[in-house]
């Protein structure tokens, strides 16, 4: 492994903040612990998703030009900054594995060649490490521009806008172990209630994710969709910010 600091095999506490269900929750939701597999989209959320991940990605790819623009030429002007712009890792949605795209914020030297081979987060958890990002990584890093490509994956029906935060395989593992299963009965999302505590000591909550899925099987179609436009009403506001980390 190339890594030019720091224990190649490390990994950030940040990085997997979710915590056990509480008793609490699982008194409270306690039929949805009992539920074998993934829940039905629904049609209106559905069509909503791919509407706007369809729109979403036209709209972004000016951007997406410029950035691949601007990564050449800080590549020209720093090359040991110079890479690729996308790079994906294996993750689960409704427990089903995936490639999660994303804009690459680091330099190429902090990833792992044979773990990125795999498809394994750990590869490039050194995003975590202000120190191993590029100069364009941190502003696109600030305002979660890293996330674009992931409209790809809700298109493809691989995500959806809303839902709990697609986790890496190894995350997954031990959610599960931690006795977590929401994400293994709805898709992930780019959004949900659990993230737009990001920053806030309530950031890994589950109780966020299981109040979600909770709502998702009682709304009706329509309801569960102005939920949704709730949710991503207020994403947008923590987007907006620069605060990402």
């Amino acid at each position: 492994m190339n890594m030019a600091a720091g224990n190649p095999t490390a990994e950030p506490k940040e990085a997997f903040p979710y915590k056990p269900p509480t008793e609490d929750i699982k008194r409270t939701y306690c039929h949805l612990f009992e539920l074998d597999g993934p829940i039905p989209d629904r049609l209106p959320r559905l069509f909503f998703d791919k509407l706007v991940a369809g729109a979403l990605l036209l709209l972004a790819a000016p951007i997406l030009i410029l950035l691949k623009l601007g990564y050449l030429i800080e590549g020209w002007i720093l090359p040991e900054n110079k890479g690729p712009l996308f790079f994906y890792y294996n993750a689960v949605s409704a427990g089903r594995v995936f490639r999660k795209y994303k804009i690459r914020i680091i330099k190429v030297k902090y990833i792992d060649p044979e773990g990125a081979k795999r498809g394994d987060w750990l590869a490039y958890s050194a995003e975590w490490t202000p120190e191993s990002r590029t100069v364009l990584g941190r502003f696109v890093k600030s305002f979660y521009l890293d996330e674009i490509p992931q409209f790809y994956s809700v298109l493809r029906g691989d995500m959806s806008i809303v839902g709990p935060r697609p986790l890496s395989v190894l995350h997954y593992e031990r959610d599960l172990e931690q006795g977590n299963v929401a994400r293994s009965l709805v898709k992930g999302g780019l959004l949900g209630l659990g993230h737009i505590h990001k920053g806030t000591s309530e950031m890994g909550n589950p109780v966020y994710e299981y109040e979600y899925i909770d709502q998702y099987l009682k709304r009706s179609p329509m309801g569960l969709l102005w939920l949704d436009l709730t949710i991503i009403g207020r994403g947008i506001k923590v987007m907006v910010q620069g605060k990402g980390l």
